[in-house]
């Protein structure tokens, strides 16, 4: 089962353990390119299964994307390849921006 996360609790885990912890964005490039939570690992939804050995398997894993939905379905596959600790970021980035950090810019 995937962990769903709030905008907050994300931000707190991300606060009180910055090492444990890494944020995956899979949203495409162009939307990168308008807003991100950094530091976040950037990885595409369609190249995630190519590039599993980017992707770390010894810490705790926050995947995101736009609203939630894509980074539901890349949590679902990563837990599926074995990967022990992922969660899903509520909301996505959208969210985020409403709740967490306005300075990231919020799109359509």
């Amino acid at each position: 089962m995937i962990e769903i996360l709030d905008p907050a609790e994300v931000a707190r885990r991300l606060k009180e353990r910055p090492k444990e912890v890494v944020l995956l964005d899979v949203r495409e490039p162009h939307e990168r390119e308008v807003a991100r939570i950094d530091p976040s690992l950037h990885i595409p939804m369609n190249e995630v299964p190519e590039r599993l050995g980017e992707i770390p398997q010894d810490r705790e894993l926050i995947v995101y994307c736009h609203g939630g939905a894509r980074s539901m379905m890349v949590a679902g596959f990563l837990s599926g390849r074995g990967y022990r600790s992922v969660a899903n970021l509520a909301g996505g980035i959208d969210a985020w921006s409403v709740e967490v950090d306005p300075n990231v810019p919020r799109y359509d």
